[in-house]
């Protein structure tokens, strides 16, 4: 009989459970001001990353079009974004932040980085700085990754 797998011990599992724990907290206080962890990574696209058209939002979001566009009609609704058809090619959209959205960024920012805080200060400076780059070499070329299966 072969070895049993132990899950509790296993990279996929401890990362998994550490995202879950990181994500927790952090998706509360969203919650509270009316984001969710999508509509942040959309006002943090179409705010200080400048982009405004929704296939550059899906990109550095890393979800598909279809789901930005959805996530886009939603926020218009609730009043976090304007979209602006282009000039010259109607079919081209532009996407911008309202004040409301602006404010909810920043509330939303300033939990991100107390939640990141106090994860980081478990760890020494060169630890954290190793597991980040542990993380990327782990990622590296898995665009698809039921390929290597």
């Amino acid at each position: 009989m072969s070895d049993t797998y132990d899950l509790h011990a296993s990279l996929g599992y401890q990362m998994s459970v550490t995202a879950r724990l990181l994500e927790r907290g952090f998706e509360t206080r969203l919650k509270e001001i009316g984001l969710t962890r999508i509509t942040w990574c959309i006002l943090l696209a179409a705010g200080p990353q400048r982009l405004s058209q929704p296939s550059d939002i899906a990109d550095f979001v890393g979800i598909d079009r279809t789901a930005t566009s959805r996530a886009l009609r939603q926020m218009e609704t609730a009043g976090l974004i304007a979209r602006i058809g282009g000039d010259k090619d109607k079919r081209t959209t532009f996407v911008g932040l309202t004040p409301d959205a602006e404010h909810k960024l920043e509330q939303a920012s300033q939990h991100a980085q107390q939640n990141a805080g106090y994860f980081e200060d478990k760890l020494t400076k060169d630890e954290s700085s190793t597991l980040r780059a542990l993380l990327v070499k782990l990622r590296a070329d898995e665009d698809d990754p039921l390929q290597r299966l």
